[in-house]
């Protein structure tokens, strides 16, 4: 199991006593489907397998999972250069461009891919636009590994931008062939206004037949928006390398109700709680149950006594397993009980 539940008692509040101090706890949060496809890919290769496992860049951007499953036998390495030739190494969830692959190939490396499905879709319409013989424009964060990756399909035509002003400057050989792609964490909004510029400035740009922002990322903004006016302070659990964590806090601040990105319950002041009622509570693609657990505790402790969960829309997305992952298991030996 990659996610811890909370207890009945946790999200039912404190039986009929009225509490004027409480917790909204957003639901969706946490992992996302490609989260915990490529945190079970790790744990599956590390049963199967045996340490170590090695694993390109951080599974996924939180550091409570990278380290757990460090202590189970995972190495995680920058570059592919760190591997041990002929070792298994693991591609994280981000992707990897073609040369990360060539350099693979080239020392032998056993490769299982925990890329999530939805980046890999980027992937795709990059190459087919590179193809086809358009210049790409890719939104996103220019230092986060899965533009890194979306940018390697086909560096030479693609070029990234993260502000609107960037979009004004952009110059292409061609304004009539222009295709654009986002990074599948981004803010809807900044998004939204970053395609509206492009559009503006090459009336005959043309982008993926679906948005390329993620359904998860886009069900925790939305539900942030829909609870935020209700609440006098926001805690975001999450990373501070984690991008949708960080867009989230971005959101709430939108609408003008304090927020603040936490990795674990430790991380609260308790200032920022002084005349603060309600405070809603949400958690990043990334980062586990167990840790929105604890930050619930912590609040009942400090007095909110009443805890709600508030579902803003179902979320039922699962994705399976590579094939490398697959064949393991079947031709594992059984386990003798």
């Amino acid at each position: 199991m990659t996610t811890t539940t909370l207890d009945h008692a946790a999200v039912a509040g404190s039986g009929t006593e009225t509490k004027t101090k409480r917790v909204l706890l957003l639901k969706p949060r946490g992992f996302c489907a490609g989260v915990v496809r490529a945190i079970d890919i790790v744990q599956i290769a590390l049963e199967t397998f045996g340490a170590p496992i090695y694993v390109r860049k951080e599974i996924v951007h939180n550091s409570y999972v990278v380290t757990d499953l460090a202590k189970k036998g995972a190495i995680f390495v920058n570059e592919l250069d760190e591997v041990p030739e002929g070792a298994r190494v693991i591609y994280s969830a981000h992707g990897v461009s073609p040369a990360v692959r060539d350099r693979a190939k080239e020392r032998g490396l056993k490769v299982v891919d925990a890329t999530c499905p939805l980046v890999t879709k980027v992937h795709v319409e990059a190459i087919k636009f590179a193809k086809q013989g358009y210049s790409l424009v890719l939104i996103g964060h220019r230092d986060h590994d899965e533009i890194e990756g979306t940018q390697g399909e086909a560096p030479d035509v693609t070029q990234v931008v993260s502000t609107v002003q960037e979009v004004a400057d952009l110059v292409v050989p061609d304004p009539n062939r222009v295709a654009y792609l986002t990074q599948t964490t981004l803010s809807l909004d900044e998004a939204r206004d970053m395609i509206q510029a492009l559009k503006n400035k090459f009336p005959n740009i043309v982008g993926p037949h679906s948005q390329d922002i993620c359904y998860a990322t886009e069900n925790r903004q939305v539900a942030v928006k829909n609870v935020a006016h209700g609440a006098d302070l926001v805690l975001v659990v999450g990373s501070t390398n984690s991008s949708n964590s960080n867009r989230l806090v971005e959101v709430s601040k939108n609408l003008d109700t304090n927020s603040y990105l936490i990795d674990t319950a430790d991380a609260i002041r308790p200032e920022w709680l002084n005349g603060v009622d309600t405070v809603a509570v949400t958690a990043g693609a990334s980062a586990p149950e167990v840790l929105v657990k604890d930050v619930v505790e912590y609040l009942q402790s400090m007095g909110y006594g009443s805890v709600d969960e508030v579902e803003v829309m179902p979320e039922n997305v699962r994705f399976g397993l590579p094939p490398e992952i697959v064949q393991a298991i079947a031709s594992a030996p059984p386990v003798n009980r």
